[in-house]
């Protein structure tokens, strides 16, 4: 190849070099200020639009004991039942599961112990179960249970801990009068405390519980608190007062057990009083004469953090047992007559605590 020849190829690889380099100039060239606005816009615009809520759904069942007071009858008990399902825990919840695994938390009234150590106490009735019986509630998405009731130590205080110990291991939030709970839910801290209002001295842990969880951040504050008189149907003026006191001091929702009877909703400053969830899955009694329950759920909506005010509430009747006769310690959805039944009472005893209207599914 001449001299001219190669001449001639490099003159043309070097303009070909010029072109490509000025390409990439214009290309990469910082933007002007019209594209500054143009690439900022629109994911502005879809932050203003957005809106960040979160909800938390919340279900509250009432007394649940599993065991058996020794001086029951063994043929119809608790433990019984446990043996005759050859120690199959999920049949105790099985019919109202379904609704627990809808929801972000279930919340029961833990009523007994589980344990093996310990002395009864003293009382008319002392329930002790097998620590085994943890299961029923982690088959049954059940995640919380308060243990702020007046048989949380029916075996004495070694109960109590054994209690909390097996309920820790199974990954359970329990929570009781000095001693709440705290946890994150969908992005939402949620404090749960508990107050056992049948001792004076508890009962006085109300309102540094309920401080103590807003200071650490909760957004979400429930109050699960045993209180009231056996067979009740309606709360007494000590009741009403407190549960308006707790929400005074910023509780969100209220929730009483212990009547073993279901009482009336009322609805205080936005905010709900359930007082009285009455028995659920309860191994206290082979057949107590009134069977009727109910579920408790309750949605709550956040924008930016902040709780609104909404009535998104809905009561699921129920039974206590599966059978009419009996208790078989296996609660049911409320279907026909019996669930037409369970919500005139509801509206009856409702209905004398202000103008809620309750919501059923």
């Amino acid at each position: 190849m001449n001299i001219r020849k190669i001449l001639v190829i490099l003159a043309v690889l070097l303009f070909a070099a010029g072109v490509i380099q000025a390409a990439v100039g214009y290309f990469s060239a910082p933007k002007t200020e019209q594209n500054d606005i143009n690439a900022t816009a629109l994911p502005n615009d879809i932050n203003a639009s957005a809106s960040p809520v979160s909800t938390v759904t919340i279900t509250a069942a009432g007394d649940c004991t599993f065991g058996t007071d020794i001086n029951a009858p063994e043929e119809s008990s608790f433990v019984s039942m446990v043996e005759e399902q050859n120690n199959d825990y999920s049949y105790f919840l099985r019919n109202v599961s379904p609704i627990f695994a809808e929801d972000d938390l279930t919340i029961v009234n833990f009523e007994g112990t589980l344990s093996t150590q310990g002395e009864r106490e003293d009382k008319t009735f002392a329930f002790r179960g097998d620590p085994d019986y943890v299961n029923i509630l982690t088959t049954s998405s059940v995640e919380a249970a308060n243990l702020a009731n007046n048989h949380s130590s029916d075996y004495g205080d070694i109960s109590l801990t054994d209690t909390q110990t097996y309920l820790d291991q199974a990954g359970i939030l329990n929570f009781r009068n000095e001693i709440p709970a705290i946890t994150n839910i969908n992005g939402i801290v949620v404090g749960l405390a508990g107050v056992n209002a049948l001792n004076d001295e508890q009962v006085q842990t109300m309102d540094g519980v309920i401080s103590s969880l807003k200071s650490q951040g909760a957004q979400l504050v429930i109050l699960s608190i045993h209180w009231g008189i056996e067979k009740e149907t309606a709360p007494n003026e000590d009741q009403i007062a407190l549960a308006h006191r707790a929400i005074n001091l910023g509780a969100d929702l209220v929730i009483g057990t212990h009547p073993h009877v279901l009482q009336g909703i009322e609805k205080y400053k936005g905010r709900y009083i359930a007082y009285s969830l009455g028995n659920f899955c309860f191994g206290g009694n082979d057949n107590p004469s009134d069977k009727d329950t109910v579920i408790y759920r309750q949605t709550f909506t956040f924008d930016n953090g902040t709780l609104l005010d909404d009535d998104n509430v809905e009561i699921i009747p129920c039974r206590i047992s599966s059978a009419d006769d009996y208790n078989n310690y296996q609660p049911k959805i409320a279907e026909g007559e019996q669930k037409a039944a369970i919500e005139e009472k509801m509206n009856e005893y409702t209905a004398a605590l202000g103008s809620v209207q309750l919501r059923y599914r």
